[in-house]
């Protein structure tokens, strides 16, 4: 096995491998984390959780924490800018089945923004500081601290932050290689990515544009980073650690599976989304991964107006049934 794949030492925990699924809010509920971890996974991300929500018992909250034990390791993600109400909610969940807690300060939306949590807190160093420490001081997990390269292209403060992280006791620091004023857009930045790993001693989780095992290969090469989060590139391709660990491995590079594979893995992720969330709510959800699924498969953008008209699972699985066969006419297999 190359190199750029190994086991992973974040605090007192160990990953099996260092490929790592990205938190992604509304993406990383608990039916598409064990399809990942199943894949091969070295950790699991969950969605972040307000701390301010956990506070006053929101009751959507809960359903956020849930973590199935085969999934472990888990990281529970955190957000807020109150140091009190971080560490004092990282205390009172600890108990719970996760391993290791994680901050959000790379959360580009609005709503969160706005409120001075995820992503502005970089323009608040001394207030990141705070946050870390007494988090740490607070429970015996692990802390580390997800960061983007800075707020925009004039702060752009990402070796700052984790050089802050690290000496308030965090145990990792993942860095994403765009700018808040970015979000998702436009190429990621391996080179801040690079210039935090020079500047820490903590491991450093490189994320940003890993699609397949050459970006894995390229990121190390140019960043030296000890780990690799993977959030885009899982959508709809839970497959992406077995397509990783599998190039490692044998040298071979794989893609998606074939349609009739792809078809049989969303449905049975609808089943699970439908019994984790009840059928109205795991439909709904179900419409965008459908779409992430199907994507670069024939006639996948003509399907996608047909998928956000499904109502129930039987109106999904129908469908793609008739998919399945018309590929199956079209490829002469039928």
């Amino acid at each position: 096995m190359d190199m750029s794949i190994r086991p992973l030492k974040i605090g007192n925990v160990t990953l099996k491998n260092n490929l790592i699924l990205a938190p992604m809010a509304g993406v990383t509920d608990l039916p598409f984390r064990m399809l990942c971890k199943e894949q091969g996974a070295g950790l699991i991300c969950m969605e972040m959780v307000s701390a301010k929500a956990l506070q006053y018992n929101n009751r959507n909250t809960k359903a956020l924490l849930e973590v199935n034990e085969v999934e472990r390791p888990v990281s529970l993600q955190l957000f807020g800018s109150d140091p009190d109400c971080i560490s004092e909610q990282a205390k009172r969940i600890e108990e719970r089945n996760f391993d290791i807690l994680d901050i959000n300060m790379g959360c580009p939306v609005p709503k969160v923004v706005n409120n001075g949590e995820g992503s502005a807190l970089m323009k608040n160093p001394k207030l990141v500081g705070e946050i870390v420490e007494k988090t740490v001081r607070a429970i015996e997990k692990p802390v580390t601290v997800k960061i983007r390269k800075g707020f925009d292209d004039a702060h752009v403060n990402a070796v700052e932050i984790a050089k802050i992280a690290e000496a308030s006791g965090a145990a990792a620091v993942a860095v994403h290689g765009r700018t808040r004023e970015q979000f998702y857009s436009g190429k990621a930045d391996w080179d801040i990515i690079a210039k935090v790993k020079d500047a820490v001693k903590i491991p450093v989780i490189g994320n940003g544009d890993i699609l397949d095992a050459r970006d894995v290969i390229a990121m190390e090469e140019q960043t030296g980073c000890d780990g690799f989060m993977i959030g885009r590139g899982a959508q709809g391709n839970p497959w992406i650690f077995h397509q990783i660990l599998h190039y490692f491995e044998t040298g071979e590079l794989i893609g998606k599976p074939d349609m009739p594979e792809m078809v049989e893995m969303m449905l049975r992720h609808a089943r699970m989304q439908i019994e984790f969330k009840g059928e109205y709510l795991g439909v709904r959800e179900m419409r965008k991964h459908a779409g992430w699924y199907t994507a670069g498969y024939r006639n996948s953008s003509r399907l996608r107006g047909r998928i956000n008209a499904v109502e129930s699972y039987e109106d999904l699985e129908a469908l793609f049934r008739e998919v399945l066969a018309k590929d199956a006419v079209e490829k002469g297999e039928a």
